[in-house]
């Protein structure tokens, strides 16, 4: 399902550190499935400040810190299992390598999804130094910039030091290569906006790392995405295709 064949080096900027936008990363059939099918299930809320950047959003694991299986594998659709497995795949790892210059082979992976809501955001910030590689692909159907929630590569830890803005469509991705000023943040989803900013954060770290984000004995309550706001959403959707009819 992924087009490999676009993460090359000369994709790779080097400006203000290693990072790349790579669109166009699935077929429009294989890109329209993922989209419409994203989890729901099996999600924590994540907020608060962690001396460094501001965050809140909703998370769900996708493929556990150094797993070969996808987790809670019986709740996801037929593309996504197809999905997943590409990303454990041998492949995909090569082709990070390849065009990070950096051996990605053995090193622990881990994936998150995520629905970013109305307020949502995660502010400045460079990645903890057990981060390697990040990939972070997307997956709304359509997105207003004005909606924020579209990640900004920046210069420096200020908001408004903006290099890139990638908007969160599906098919867009970008890979991060960690960094001491690998500066990059999501904007705040507008308030009012009704429908989730949707992505999976695909993490390779430094070998012994531990998971920050499902800490051993972590015992949050798990939940479905709020029902009500994706009911909306498709009913939106579905109107709209059916007015370009």
């Amino acid at each position: 399902m992924i087009d490999l064949t676009k993460l090359t080096p000369e994709a790779l900027a080097g400006e203000p550190y290693r990072w790349a936008a790579v669109g166009g990363l699935f077929s429009p059939a294989d890109a329209a499935a993922l989209a419409r099918t994203f989890p729901r299930d099996h999600f924590k809320t994540i907020g608060g400040y962690d001396g460094e950047k501001g965050f809140q959003y909703e998370a769900r694991s996708l493929v556990g810190m150094g797993a070969r299986e996808p987790a809670h594998a019986e709740r996801l659709s037929g593309p996504w299992r197809r999905f997943t497995s590409e990303l454990l795949s041998a492949e995909y790892r090569a082709a990070l390598s390849r065009m990070t210059g950096l051996d990605l082979s053995a090193l622990p992976m881990e994936a998150n999804a995520s629905h970013y809501g109305a307020r949502a955001w995660l502010g400045p910030h460079v990645d903890l130094e057990d981060k390697v590689v990040t990939h972070v692909f997307y997956f709304n159907e359509s997105w207003d910039e004005g909606d924020g929630g579209c990640l900004t590569v920046l210069r420096s830890g200020e908001m408004a030091d903006v290099v890139k803005v990638v908007p969160p469509v599906v098919g867009n991705s970008a890979v991060l290569v960690r960094s001491q000023n690998s500066w990059h943040a999501v904007s705040p989803v507008r308030d009012g906006c009704r429908t989730s900013r949707r992505s999976l954060t695909v993490t390779f770290y430094r070998p012994g790392s531990l998971s920050t984000m499902w800490p051993e004995g972590d015992a949050t309550p798990l939940h479905d995405y709020d029902s009500k706001l994706h009911k909306l959403a498709e009913w939106a959707r579905s109107a709209r295709r059916r007015l370009a009819r």
